[in-house]
């Protein structure tokens, strides 16, 4: 996320953050960061994903930022818990390295994005706050890969039995989520419909609600499955 792209603090409630990773230095450094910011609050720590879990249904946080590879249980199975207790949580995951294979299992499980450890500890406010707000912490390319790997599933479940009716989006959201399934942020999307970003915001909002999910991710993830999106 560039500065420009940054989400502004909001007179609201503050972000309720909760930080998992086994290493306690890495905990306290996210901690004292984000503490410093008057609109969010870090409610809890957890050093594994179980306990991730059992303080996620306790305190029902907003945001959770989680680590990949933890022992007992690890964060993609952390992230499958506490998605199925708070599904409203939105989960960042921390990781060493962007293997795609972990990140996208991690997405598969409900995460709505990702960063690396070594990011500048000042970014860290604000990949929270973007994704409060509903975006998803993944680049472009890996976004490309990643929904083709859903498109490659979603065409080998082609006989699966039938689901529940595919909410109706408007003409217009459908071309604001073919524009998000290609990388593009809120600024790139009024550019390329000739629209405010506003705009844009309430149409992604508007499909968020429609879809009932709580990021622009697994919005593409589901109607690439749904067969609402052709990725090609």
């Amino acid at each position: 996320m560039t500065e420009s792209d940054e989400v502004r603090p909001s007179e609201s409630e503050p972000i309720r953050v909760l930080i998992v990773d086994d290493h306690e230095l890495i905990r306290r450094s996210l901690a004292l960061a984000l503490a410093a910011e008057p609109d969010i609050e870090v409610v809890g720590e957890a050093s594994d994903g179980q306990e991730a879990v059992e303080l996620a249904d306790r305190l029902m946080p907003d945001v959770a930022l989680m680590d990949v590879r933890m022992p007992r249980q690890d964060g993609i199975e952390a992230t499958k818990g506490i998605k199925a207790s708070v599904p409203s949580t939105r989960i960042i995951m921390l990781t060493v390295s962007d293997e795609e294979e972990d990140l996208f299992e991690a997405i598969k499980a409900g995460a709505t994005g990702y960063l690396l450890k070594d990011v500048q500890i000042n970014d860290v406010p604000a990949a929270v706050r973007g994704v409060h707000e509903g975006q998803s912490l993944i680049n472009p390319a890996m976004a490309a890969k990643l929904i083709s790997e859903f498109a490659n599933m979603s065409r080998k479940e082609s006989e699966r039995p039938p689901q529940l009716p595919v909410p109706r989006l408007t003409d217009r959201e459908m071309e604001v989520l073919r524009l998000v399934a290609k990388g593009m942020n809120n600024r790139e999307i009024a550019k390329q419909l000739f629209i405010s970003e506003n705009t844009v915001k309430n149409h992604v909002r508007n499909i968020l609600d429609k879809l009932q999910l709580h990021s622009r991710m697994e919005a593409v993830v589901y109607a690439v499955r749904e067969r609402m999106l052709e990725i090609t």
